[in-house]
């Protein structure tokens, strides 16, 4: 059983170009869409869009590289969205970390919600009288 569970987890799912899909994907593997999705995309490893790919609706993921298009309400990334110079963004980003190459295009807003701890205020020295 827990075989099936690796295979499963580690396994690519690929939307070819020319291949469009209505509908919502949940999986737990990495994810790359060359294609056109319209719906939902929730997957617990990576997402790639490639430079054909489009996907209208909302993401989550654990990290997603972006070469082609995105129309989402929300774009939810726990660790790094990787904004290429072809990409097209629509949609407010939640992220850890960002990183945007010159020329990529991103209309919203983001959020960096890093989970670094806040630093511990300084001790302040009695003042002297």
């Amino acid at each position: 059983m827990k075989e099936t569970d690796t295979r499963e987890s580690s396994a690519i799912n690929v939307i070819a170009q020319g291949t469009q899909i209505e509908g919502s994907i949940i999986t737990n593997g990495d994810c790359r869409i060359d294609g056109i999705v319209k719906g939902n995309l929730v997957s617990k490893a990576k997402v790639i869009i490639g430079r054909t790919g489009k996907v209208e609706g909302n993401v989550t993921c654990a990290n997603v590289e972006i070469e082609g298009a995105i129309r989402a309400e929300s774009l939810m990334v726990n660790e790094l969205v990787f904004l290429k110079a072809t990409a097209n963004v629509v949609g407010n980003i939640s992220a850890g970390k960002i990183a945007i190459e010159p020329g990529a295009e991103f209309s919203g807003n983001c959020k960096m919600n890093n989970q670094r701890p806040a630093a511990a205020p300084t001790p302040q020295q009695p003042e002297k009288r």
